[in-house]
Parts: C-alpha cells; structure tokens; sequence
C-alpha cells in the first residue's frame, strides 16, 4: 500500500513539475507576441459588442462574488479558489476601466472605479490566503 502512495505522489508531481514547464515556456513565449501587438495593433479601434463586454465583465464579477460569499458563509474551502478569480476579475476591470477611458472626467471615474474594484480584489485575495477567513477549511 505504501509504495502505491509513493508511485501516486511521485507521478502527481511529475504532472506538478511539467505544468510548471508549460506555465513557464507560456510567459516566455507571450513575451514576442506581446512586442507584436504592441507594433500592430490599432490605437483606435472600433469595437462591435461595446456594451455586452462591459456588462459582461460585470456580471463574472458579481458571480464571483456572490459566489465567494456563498461558499464563505458555508465555511467552504473553495471559496478560496472563487476568491482568487473575483480578484483577478476585479483587477482586469480596473486595468480596462483606467486604460479604456478618455482624458478628463471619463478617467476620473475611471480612477474612482478601479478603486472601489483593487479594494475588492484585496479583500478577495485576504479570503484566499487568510487561513481563518471566515472559517473556511481546505479539505
């Protein structure tokens, strides 16, 4: 029974190890394609879909939330994977909300939006690494 433990271990952390080797090669291999965009992309584009995105981006934040909270009030552990995606979520629509907007009022707003949606993300991510965060247990 002990070496079966061991052989499962060990083959689950040659899965660990190469899906570390694809993240890796991943953000390595994003770097060209970035300098690409950089160099092709219009400054202005028209967008089709102007609104259903927006909204859209809203609606996976509130489902995230609510999500999370759900999960919390149950003392789920997987709240914490919830909580990591809001995060990334908020911060996503704080980076578009800032680098979306036109000069003046539109990105004071925008600055005051991204605020609201960095706190967000930061009380996500306290849920997601905070060990006694709403009593949530992994496992």
């Amino acid at each position: 029974m002990r070496a079966i433990e061991t052989h499962e271990r060990s083959g689950a952390a040659a899965v660990r190890r190469w899906t570390l080797v694809v993240l890796g090669a991943a953000a390595v291999g994003l770097v060209p394609w970035m300098i690409l965009l950089a160099h092709t992309l219009p400054a202005s584009p028209e967008v089709r879909h102007w609104q259903v995105a927006w909204v859209g981006l809203d609606v996976l934040l509130a489902a995230g939330c609510a999500a999370t909270a759900a999960l919390g009030f149950r003392r789920d552990g997987h709240a914490r994977l919830t909580a990591s995606a809001t995060a990334a979520i908020a911060i996503l629509d704080a980076w578009f909300d800032i680098t979306t907007s036109l000069p003046g009022a539109d990105l004071l707003q925008a600055f005051a939006c991204a605020a609201a949606e960095v706190a967000l993300a930061g009380a996500c991510v306290f849920l997601a690494v905070s060990k006694r965060a709403g009593g949530m247990r992994c496992g």
